[in-house]
């Protein structure tokens, strides 16, 4: 095994908004509190020890046990769980959709992110305690994008017909998939606890929360990890304060709306606000809350209440309204002891909105931290790398222009005519001071002809190296083939593969050496030869 890092702006992956953010540009900067080193941790630590309750504490660690209850919890997780009650001890925490066995390879790196830094934090801060959560996106509803996953570039997809909280849907459906998918998997060494893992997840559990809990547990228990499913009535008892407060006074809208402004001068805006920005969750639906006049509605359905009567809804049962995904951060933040949420590139763009929202609600803002990415590459890709002269920088290149610098590199010829469109601006700079002492107009001509001949070795350049890369067919074909081979699509393969791509050829060794090899605090991307 053998680990490289490039910058993640070099992969040409990553928005102008994460590359800000990572150089900690002036323009980014009132958009985020702390930064994420060791410095900035040490005054998260103390702000969140400030503002988090025993009471928050024992609240939350009974509903983790609760939802523990019917799980084989490992002695690391347990042992997180209990020390959540004590005033050292914080959390890091990732988010993901409950994701078809995962979904895309991005599910392993963030919780294993979030891993890894406990580990480094608790070696700097010995005297705290720190626990990795997966925040498990149970009240999400969109289905159509956690029901399938990627095997060996075919799709493995679930067909359901089902609404509300995903979380909640039955499994009903997934024997099939299940067959499907041991077909495809064969009856390799490492195919086999493939298989018990989905069929122990999905056949044995009855909902879609409990199913991505079993194989999160499977996966990381021994690291302790803690997953947390927030569609929980205690811990929205905890947020109900701050469910009164939207209905109330739309309290997320406007301060969203003022940072949205500010923000947009320089970045896209990843989420708009809604005027409320809470969903009401029935046994079989989510839907939005909506102010109509005096009346709040919950739309598609024929619910409607008062003021008062919405607040009443609100008191009695919190557990039925649901944050969407701008306020989901501040509930998380508001029933955890969290320092640090662990996000993709377009989840930190909207959490860049909120930083205003978390004042006005007087809880703190986390830090963010952009979490580890990875290209694994085998030892016979390297080598054909290595082959192709083809270096790790090079190969996050856009195809076209990969192909057009090692083709020029290899073709034996000067491929630009560089020299020649010095030389013809030269000639035309003499013919210009002839035309200046001749009519006017004459200038114009020039200056056209200038173009049309300087266009015209453009051209020629273009056809020469077309004609190049037909010569050399044999060269682009490897370098097509290599390269979309690891980036699918023309995308980071963490986008696209499943683990079990990876897990069928080395198994949990693959799990092994991510853990190994993943450095948070690095802020860089990974390339990790097996």
């Amino acid at each position: 095994m053998k680990v490289t890092h490039i910058p993640f702006q070099k992969t040409g992956f990553f928005s102008k908004t994460m590359a800000d953010y990572l150089e900690q540009k002036d323009a980014i900067r009132p958009f985020y509190h702390n930064v994420p080193n060791l410095d900035g941790f040490q005054q998260q630590l103390k702000e969140k020890q400030a503002s988090f309750s025993t009471t928050s504490r024992t609240l939350l660690v009974g509903a983790l046990r609760k939802q523990y209850k019917k799980v084989s919890v490992s002695e690391e997780t347990q042992r997180n769980i209990d020390l959540l009650l004590k005033e050292n001890t914080f959390t890091i925490t990732t988010g993901h959709q409950l994701n078809l066995f995962t979904g895309p390879l991005y599910f392993l790196y963030k919780i294993i992110s979030a891993i890894n830094l406990c580990e480094e934090l608790q070696a700097k801060f010995p005297k705290q305690h720190f626990v990795p959560v997966y925040w498990m996106a149970t009240e999400d509803h969109d289905f159509d994008e956690i029901n399938y996953f990627y095997f060996q570039g075919k799709k493995i997809q679930w067909n359901k017909a089902d609404g509300g909280a995903v979380g909640r849907f039955s499994t009903d459906g997934l024997q099939a998939v299940f067959e499907a998918f041991s077909e495809q998997l064969g009856a390799t060494k490492n195919a086999t606890p493939l298989k018990e893992l989905f069929e122990k997840a999905y056949l044995q559990h009855s909902d879609l929360a409990n199913a991505t809990r079993c194989i999160a547990n499977a996966l990381f228990s021994n690291y302790g990890l803690v997953i947390v499913d927030g569609d929980d009535s205690a811990l929205k008892q905890e947020f109900s304060p701050f469910i009164k407060e939207e209905l109330l006074n739309k309290t997320s809208f406007q301060a969203v709306s003022e940072t949205v402004a500010a923000l947009r001068k320089e970045y896209e805006i990843q989420v708009n606000p809604r005027e409320i920005n809470l969903f009401y969750l029935g046994d079989d639906f989510r839907e939005r809350i909506i102010k109509e006049g005096d009346n709040y509605i919950v739309n598609n359905t024929e619910i409607s209440w008062s003021l008062d009567e919405v607040l009443e809804e609100a008191a009695s049962f919190p557990e039925k309204f649901s944050p969407n995904v701008l306020m989901r951060p501040l509930y998380q933040e508001v029933v955890l002891p969290n320092l640090c949420y662990i996000g993709g590139g377009g989840e930190l763009a909207y959490w860049l909105e909120l930083k205003t929202y978390f004042k006005k609600a007087d809880i703190p803002f986390p830090i963010l931290l952009l979490r580890n990415s990875v290209q694994v590459i085998s030892k016979n890709q390297q080598k054909k790398l290595n082959n192709l002269t083809i270096s790790v920088e090079e190969l996050f290149l856009k195809q076209q222009d990969l192909l057009a610098k090692k083709v020029i590199e290899n073709a034996g010829i000067s491929m630009g005519f560089s020299t020649q469109k010095k030389q013809l601006i030269a000639q035309f700079k003499t013919l210009k001071t002839v035309a200046e002492k001749t009519d006017g107009s004459f200038i114009g001509a020039v200056n056209a002809q200038e173009k049309k001949q300087l266009n015209g070795l453009d051209t020629l350049e273009k056809r020469l190296l077309r004609a190049e890369k037909r010569r050399q067919k044999e060269l682009v074909a490897r370098i097509v083939a290599l390269q979309n081979q690891l980036l699918p699509n023309q995308s980071l393969e963490e986008r696209q593969r499943n683990f079990s791509d990876y897990y069928l050829e080395y198994g949990n060794a693959f799990i092994e050496a991510l853990k190994v090899s993943l450095k948070p605090l690095q802020l860089e991307f990974t390339i990790l030869e097996m």
